[in-house]
Parts: C-alpha cells; structure tokens; sequence
C-alpha cells in the first residue's frame, strides 16, 4: 500500500474568464474539492490501484496521515477520503485549512494557502506502516513545524522496516524560504529512494551542476521530456500530447502516484527481488505522464473517468 503523510484540506478553486479586475467584481466559475497535495496523491493512488487490480471488496487501497480540523468542514473531507477508499489516519484537531487556487485565463495558477491543522501534526498514528511499502512525502510536509517532525519520524521508521521513500520537492518559493542549503542537506539526509522535481525547484536546487546522491531522481518539464536519473546517469521520456487542457491544478501529484503506484507493482508485487533499471523506470515515468494527463482534463484536483 502506498502512504502519504501531510496535508488534507480544502481546494478553493477559481476560474478567471478575463485578468482580475482589482477593486470590483470579477465574474468567475468556483468549484469547492478535497485538496492538498499529499491527499491528491493517495486519492489517485487509490483510484489506478482500483483500475489495475479490479478489486473492489478492498476497503481501502492507499493510506493518508493526516492532521484536520475537528470541524464540519474535516468531517466532510475525512468522509471523501473513504469514499475514495483512502484509509484515513488522521488526527482530530483545530481549523481545518483550506487553499484558494485562483487560475488565470492562460491556466496559470496562483495559490493562496492557508493550511491551518494540517501543519499541526506532531506524531503519526500508531501503527501507520502496517501494510504500506512505499512512504510519499511532498516537502510542504518537510517546511512546517510540527508537521516536519512527524515526517521526518515516520521517514526514519520507513527505513527501519525497508519501506521504500519518496519525497517531492514541492515548491521552489518555499525551497528559497527554507534554505537552498538547508533543504539540499535535508534531503541528502533523510535519503530518499526518489525524488521528484520539477525544471523551477531542480533550477533553485542546482541539481545539474551538483546533482543529489540518491538512487532515483526525476525531473518534471510539463509538456518537454521527463528527466530520469538513475545510476548516475542521465535520461529522457517523451510527454504524449495532451490535447485540451483545462487546468493543471494537481497534475504534479497524479504523476507521482502514477509513477510510484507502478513502481510498487513492479518491484514490490510482482517481483519483490527485482533491482530497479532504467527500462522499467521509464515505464514508470509514463505511468505518471498517463495519469497526470486525466488530471489536466479535468477540474481541480480531480480526474476523468
């Protein structure tokens, strides 16, 4: 099972049919979904396991830790991470966060984050890692006291018990916020099986004059070739033409789920024994690019059928 520890909140997301018009109003479409980065993962996680393994007695089929509000709006979102057949293991407490994502006619998005509980936590549940063979963690879940305790924790009981360790870079603003060199000795500490990226956070990274040593590392581009460096070495996988976009608002987590929920499958399923190479990670990376496509059609944080 996959596992995610970080945020579960509320997406504001708004559509603006013409540039914000400061100081009046600005006729807009504003749809309301589960949000937050790391509950993006699992719920796509959840929804390709379903598809790949057309088990539908499974109650849940990937896990989320969690802080949200002890409120109506927590209630609802817990609720909708059943729905999706996410485990919820959460904790009840405070505010529930909630971010507007506002996006701009030319599908530019600008966020507006106000996290609340979600960076509250300060231990995972007990038990979290029954059954779980992959820990994702986005950094927005590495950037905030006490959130960043409890992941790091649940980063070190990973590697005791040989779950493999994903972590995304998240955002390059908050990367300059933290500390170019803080965050680069963070990582190389907590020394994760992959690490995913895209061209801004692996700019402010540096990472092609001096590259992380870790095992995987993967470099988003939006529609330009994927970056897969494995072994040292260096490659490309081709993004398939999407067509019609209608909003890039989660895209970066469908592809880490994409990718991970075959990463799982493969080594960890199928052939437990086998040592990742750099054929089947490719085959990896086209499943994120294949899942992250059925996000750029939809709404929100959501996907088409």
């Amino acid at each position: 099972m996959l596992c995610v520890i970080g945020d579960l909140v509320e997406d504001v997301v708004v559509w603006l049919p013409t540039a914000l018009s400061y100081g009046t109003d600005t006729p807009s479409k504003i749809v309301r979904t589960r949000g937050g980065s790391a509950s993006n993962v699992a719920v796509f996680a959840a929804a390709i396991n379903g598809a790949i393994n057309n088990d539908s007695s499974k109650k849940f089929r990937s896990r989320l830790i969690a802080q949200v509000g002890d409120d109506a709006l927590g209630d609802q979102l817990v609720a909708s991470l059943e729905t999706s057949k996410v485990d919820p293991c959460v904790v009840r407490s405070g505010r529930t966060g909630s971010i507007v994502v506002i996006v701009s006619p030319d599908g530019e998005r600008t966020m507006l984050t106000d996290r609340a509980a979600a960076t509250e936590l300060k231990q995972a549940p007990e038990n979290w890692h029954e059954d779980v063979s992959v820990l994702h963690v986005p950094a927005y879940s590495l950037f905030s006291e006490p959130l960043s305790i409890a992941a790091r924790k649940c980063i070190a009981v990973a590697h005791e018990k040989k779950i493999t360790v994903s972590i995304d870079a998240s955002s390059a603003s908050l990367i300059k916020s933290f500390g170019i060199t803080r965050f680069r000795e963070l990582i190389t500490e907590l020394n994760p099986k992959i690490f995913f990226c895209n061209t801004d956070e692996a700019e402010v990274l540096n990472l092609a004059a001096q590259p992380l040593e870790l095992d995987i590392v993967v470099i988003k581009a939006g529609a330009a070739p994927t970056t897969l460096i494995f072994d040292a070495k260096s490659s490309t996988v081709a993004v398939a033409p999407v067509g019609e976009i209608t909003d890039s608002t989660g895209a970066g987590d469908a592809f880490a789920a994409g990718f991970l929920t075959k990463f799982e499958q493969t080594y960890i399923y199928v052939s437990p024994a086998k040592q990742p190479d750099e054929p089947t990670l490719r085959e990896c990376v086209l499943a994120g690019h294949q899942l992250a496509a059925r996000v750029l059609r939809s709404p929100g944080a959501t996907m088409e059928a």
